[in-house]
């Protein structure tokens, strides 16, 4: 049973271009690229606290995997129709239901009695983000008339990176200052008066859009993904600290046929009202098909890399929270850098090689880090971590900056939206999965009854064991990336058009967003 949308009444209006006299759009772009740096800094930062968290709360290790695997899970469930809620019942709308509830969802978190509490709520993060983030680069193009939008994007670009490098660091300060005795909370309280001022001021200066044509829910759809996500997660999470059950393998089998179920459903929605939640004909595009495979292994070797990095360097070598923050500002500003130059010199002129060499100098940089690890034991300090950091960062940058580009340039216009939704939707089902993926990678080759000494040993070689399981994934990727097509195509109509056209819902591209006040 799918849900029907009703047609926006403003939607039979003529389209209306972007006002350039109105400076109002500049106080919305301020808020919802606050908003943007809001989500990417709360990603990053939980990470850094996880220790602190474990201490204060008692929690597991499989409800740490879930306090971050939740919001990546509920966020990359929503995100797609998140896009299309917006398209049919408005950006401005949709953005401030969006900002009002992860504004609550962090007071949730930053005030959770316990870890089930704090699991749930982040799991309300997740869902509220997937309702705000995809209205951010709607309402630019609804909001700035083309001329614009490439310094807009600009600007956006530079959040991304800041996020990157203060996610991690903030939460490392909040921790260690330990304000007013809340410890950890502070990582989430700090939402409040952010979302709040964002709430209060998205309704005065952004202007409302709708998509002229809205296509329908599916929210069958949607139920199907996660379902087939929870089956197939909650049982790696879960297993090794109930003893790999049972129902945890027919769990995870059970997830493929689920998975399969869901892709005859949309099968079947694309032929009968043209509005599936994944638009299977866009996996006949080979370099879609490989981007999304790319995509997904990537999202996987990330979510196991960033989870046991932290766990290694604070539970295992024992360093504080500011200590290990500190530690991945080089990779971040690696990430930042090598971002900048990939899509700006080196893809124009190399294509796709760029992104294999990305994955091979990531490979590289685990490789040392591999050998650093073994080699110096629970006695390595920051400063002989530097240079593993510094080439697995410039491998990351030379990958996630053109990588988008690369998967839907040969993507047909009308399907830009549908492609860029998915195309975001599976790099977080990755992160999820990967997530997931460490009960088996790293608290698998440690065993349950450690004495103290034996700790920071045991963390080091499953930190060590972990990293073999993402130098396959690298590997494996870099020979995926030969279906990308060898130069990506440039966009050149209409400027910065096609960017906003891929970052917009599927509706979008249908014609020019309707405007009202």
């Amino acid at each position: 049973m799918t849900s029907s949308a009703p047609s926006p009444s403003p939607a039979a209006a003529p389209a209306v271009s972007p006002d350039p006299s109105d400076r109002r759009r500049w106080f919305a772009l301020a808020i919802v690229m606050t908003a943007a740096f809001m989500d990417l800094v709360d990603v990053t930062i939980v990470n850094i606290a996880i220790p602190s968290i474990k201490q204060d709360t008692g929690a597991s290790f499989s409800s740490i995997q879930w306090i971050v695997a939740g919001y990546a899970l509920a966020f990359a469930a929503g995100l797609i129709t998140g896009g299309r809620l917006g398209d049919i019942y408005g950006r401005k709308r949709l953005f401030l239901i969006g900002i009002g509830g992860f504004t609550l969802a962090s007071a949730l978190c930053g005030f959770a009695a316990n870890p089930e509490m704090l699991v749930a709520s982040r799991f309300l993060q997740g869902g509220t983000a997937a309702l705000m983030v995809p209205q951010v680069l709607s309402i630019v193009h609804a909001t700035f008339p083309a001329h614009e939008r490439g310094k807009v994007f600009g600007l956006f670009g530079a959040i991304v990176g800041l996020g990157a490098v203060s996610g991690p660091l903030l939460g490392a300060l909040l921790t260690e200052w330990n304000i007013a005795g809340l410890e950890w909370r502070p990582i989430f309280l700090i939402n409040l008066p952010v979302g709040i001022a964002g709430l209060i001021l998205g309704r005065r200066f952004i202007t409302e859009s709708k998509s002229p044509k809205a296509l329908r829910l599916d929210l069958i759809g949607v139920v199907l993904v996660t379902l087939a996500m929870l089956m197939l997660i909650y049982p790696l999470t879960r297993g090794r600290e109930l003893g790999w059950p049972l129902w945890g393998h027919l769990s995870m089998a059970g997830s493929l046929l689920v998975f399969l179920v869901l892709v005859l459903f949309e099968r079947r929605k694309a032929s009968r009202d043209g509005s599936p939640l994944v638009e299977l004909e866009l996996f006949r595009v080979r370099s879609f098909a490989a981007g999304i495979a790319v995509q997904l292994t990537f999202g996987v070797g990330l979510g196991i890399f960033f989870l046991v990095w932290t766990l290694y360097m604070q539970e295992g070598l024992g360093w504080s929270a500011l200590r290990a923050g500190t530690t991945g500002i080089p990779f971040s500003i690696a990430v930042s850098a090598a971002a900048g130059l990939s899509v700006q010199k080196l893809v124009p002129r190399f294509g796709r090689k760029v992104l294999q060499v990305g994955a091979l100098l990531m490979a590289a940089g685990l490789l040392l880090y591999i050998w650093e690890s073994d080699h110096y034991g629970t006695a390595i300090t920051s400063w002989q971590m530097v240079l593993p950091l510094v080439v697995m960062g410039v491998g990351m940058g030379l990958i996630v900056a053109p990588l988008a580009d690369a998967v839907l340039s040969e993507v047909p216009k009308e399907h830009s939206g549908s492609a860029s939704g998915l195309f975001n939707t599976v790099q977080q089902m990755g992160n999820a999965l990967g997530l997931g993926l460490v009960s088996v990678v790293f608290f698998g080759s440690i065993s349950d009854t450690l004495t103290p000494p034996e700790v920071g040993p045991a963390f080091a070689d499953a930190f060590e064991h972990s990293l073999w399981w993402v130098v396959g994934v690298l590997a494996l990727i870099s020979v995926v990336m030969f279906a990308l097509p060898a130069h990506p195509k440039q966009h050149v109509e209409g400027g910065g058009d096609e960017i906003a056209d891929a970052a917009d819902g599927p509706a979008e591209s249908a014609g020019e967003p309707v405007l009202t006040h």
